[in-house]
Protein backbone atom coordinates (compact mmCIF):
# COMPACT_ATOMS: atom_id res chain seq x y z
CA UNK A 1 0.00 0.00 0.00
CA UNK A 2 1.33 3.43 -0.90
CA UNK A 3 0.42 7.05 -0.37
CA UNK A 4 -2.50 8.38 -2.40
CA UNK A 5 -2.29 12.02 -3.39
CA UNK A 6 -5.82 13.38 -3.74
CA UNK A 7 -4.99 16.99 -4.54
CA UNK A 8 -2.59 19.75 -3.49
CA UNK A 9 -4.11 19.78 0.02
CA UNK A 10 -4.85 16.13 0.82
CA UNK A 11 -2.66 13.04 0.86
CA UNK A 12 -3.69 9.65 2.23
CA UNK A 13 -0.87 8.08 4.25
CA UNK A 14 -0.92 4.30 4.84
CA UNK A 15 -1.76 3.53 8.45
CA UNK A 16 1.04 3.20 10.97
CA UNK A 17 0.67 3.30 14.75
CA UNK A 18 0.60 6.96 15.79
CA UNK A 19 -1.26 7.14 19.10
CA UNK A 20 -0.09 10.65 19.93
CA UNK A 21 -1.97 12.06 16.94
CA UNK A 22 -4.87 9.65 16.49
CA UNK A 23 -6.02 9.05 20.08
CA UNK A 24 -7.15 12.68 20.58
CA UNK A 25 -9.55 12.36 17.62
CA UNK A 26 -11.27 9.51 19.42
CA UNK A 27 -11.32 11.35 22.75
CA UNK A 28 -13.91 13.79 21.39
CA UNK A 29 -17.34 12.64 22.60
CA UNK A 30 -19.14 14.09 19.56
CA UNK A 31 -16.83 12.31 17.12
CA UNK A 32 -17.24 9.01 19.02
CA UNK A 33 -21.02 9.41 18.85
CA UNK A 34 -20.95 10.17 15.10
CA UNK A 35 -18.66 7.27 14.29
CA UNK A 36 -19.60 4.49 16.70
CA UNK A 37 -22.73 5.72 18.47
CA UNK A 38 -20.83 5.51 21.73
CA UNK A 39 -20.91 7.98 24.58
CA UNK A 40 -17.47 7.09 25.92
CA UNK A 41 -14.14 8.12 24.40
CA UNK A 42 -11.83 5.44 23.07
CA UNK A 43 -9.21 3.86 25.28
CA UNK A 44 -5.78 3.23 23.82
CA UNK A 45 -6.60 -0.51 23.75
CA UNK A 46 -9.81 0.08 21.80
CA UNK A 47 -8.00 2.40 19.38
CA UNK A 48 -5.39 -0.29 18.70
CA UNK A 49 -8.08 -2.95 18.19
CA UNK A 50 -9.95 -0.73 15.73
CA UNK A 51 -6.87 0.17 13.68
CA UNK A 52 -5.54 -3.42 13.77
CA UNK A 53 -8.89 -4.62 12.41
CA UNK A 54 -9.16 -1.95 9.70
CA UNK A 55 -5.58 -2.34 8.53
CA UNK A 56 -5.81 -6.16 8.29
CA UNK A 57 -9.26 -6.23 6.63
CA UNK A 58 -8.67 -3.66 3.91
CA UNK A 59 -6.83 -0.43 3.26
CA UNK A 60 -6.55 2.08 6.10
CA UNK A 61 -5.08 5.56 5.69
CA UNK A 62 -4.44 8.65 7.72
CA UNK A 63 -5.77 11.80 6.10
CA UNK A 64 -3.10 14.48 5.79
CA UNK A 65 -4.53 17.94 5.11
CA UNK A 66 -2.05 20.75 4.42
CA UNK A 67 0.68 18.78 6.20
CA UNK A 68 -1.40 17.89 9.30
CA UNK A 69 -2.94 14.50 10.10
CA UNK A 70 -6.65 15.22 10.62
CA UNK A 71 -8.41 11.85 10.46
CA UNK A 72 -8.53 8.44 8.90
CA UNK A 73 -10.35 6.67 6.10
CA UNK A 74 -10.58 3.01 5.24
CA UNK A 75 -11.96 0.79 2.52
CA UNK A 76 -12.52 -2.66 3.89
CA UNK A 77 -12.30 -5.85 1.84
CA UNK A 78 -16.10 -6.16 2.21
CA UNK A 79 -16.43 -2.80 0.36
CA UNK A 80 -17.37 -0.75 3.42
CA UNK A 81 -16.00 2.77 3.76
CA UNK A 82 -15.36 4.34 7.15
CA UNK A 83 -14.08 7.87 7.69
CA UNK A 84 -13.31 10.11 10.64
CA UNK A 85 -12.30 13.75 10.48
CA UNK A 86 -11.34 15.42 13.77
CA UNK A 87 -13.75 18.11 14.90
CA UNK A 88 -11.44 21.05 14.09
CA UNK A 89 -11.25 20.07 10.41
CA UNK A 90 -14.84 19.07 9.68
CA UNK A 91 -16.94 20.98 7.14
CA UNK A 92 -14.02 21.73 4.80
CA UNK A 93 -14.97 19.09 2.18
CA UNK A 94 -12.01 16.95 3.26
CA UNK A 95 -14.24 13.92 3.83
CA UNK A 96 -15.95 14.29 0.48
CA UNK A 97 -12.63 14.31 -1.38
CA UNK A 98 -11.40 11.29 0.58
CA UNK A 99 -14.59 9.31 -0.07
CA UNK A 100 -14.31 10.07 -3.79
CA UNK A 101 -10.76 8.69 -3.70
CA UNK A 102 -11.94 5.57 -1.87
CA UNK A 103 -14.45 5.07 -4.71
CA UNK A 104 -11.52 5.28 -7.13
CA UNK A 105 -9.65 2.71 -5.03
CA UNK A 106 -12.75 0.47 -5.06
CA UNK A 107 -12.76 0.66 -8.87
CA UNK A 108 -9.06 -0.29 -8.92
CA UNK A 109 -10.00 -3.34 -6.82
CA UNK A 110 -12.88 -4.21 -9.20
CA UNK A 111 -15.51 -3.81 -6.50
CA UNK A 112 -19.07 -3.48 -7.81
CA UNK A 113 -20.54 -1.48 -4.94
CA UNK A 114 -19.31 0.39 -1.89
CA UNK A 115 -21.33 0.78 1.29
CA UNK A 116 -21.30 3.01 4.35
CA UNK A 117 -22.99 2.54 7.71
CA UNK A 118 -24.22 5.94 8.92
CA UNK A 119 -26.30 6.38 12.06
CA UNK A 120 -29.73 7.93 11.56
CA UNK A 121 -28.85 10.94 13.73
CA UNK A 122 -25.64 11.72 11.79
CA UNK A 123 -27.20 14.06 9.22
CA UNK A 124 -23.84 15.64 8.38
CA UNK A 125 -22.37 12.33 7.16
CA UNK A 126 -25.59 11.33 5.42
CA UNK A 127 -25.58 14.58 3.43
CA UNK A 128 -21.90 14.22 2.53
CA UNK A 129 -22.23 10.62 1.30
CA UNK A 130 -25.40 11.44 -0.65
CA UNK A 131 -23.69 14.46 -2.24
CA UNK A 132 -21.17 12.13 -3.92
CA UNK A 133 -23.83 9.70 -5.14
CA UNK A 134 -24.50 7.21 -2.34
CA UNK A 135 -28.12 6.13 -2.01
CA UNK A 136 -29.91 5.02 1.13
CA UNK A 137 -30.64 1.29 0.98
CA UNK A 138 -31.64 0.57 4.58
CA UNK A 139 -32.24 2.60 7.75
CA UNK A 140 -28.53 3.20 8.40
CA UNK A 141 -26.90 1.88 5.21
CA UNK A 142 -25.89 3.76 2.08
CA UNK A 143 -24.54 2.28 -1.13
CA UNK A 144 -22.70 3.49 -4.20
CA UNK A 145 -22.81 1.41 -7.37
CA UNK A 146 -19.57 1.53 -9.35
Amino acid sequence: MKERVIDNEITLIPYYRNDEVSLPWYQDANVCKQVDNRDEPYTLELLHCMYDFLSTHGDCFYIEYKGVLVGDVSLRDNAEIAIVICKEYQNRHIGRRCVLDMLALAREKDMKTVKANIYSFNKQSQMMFQSVGFEKTEEEWYEYRL
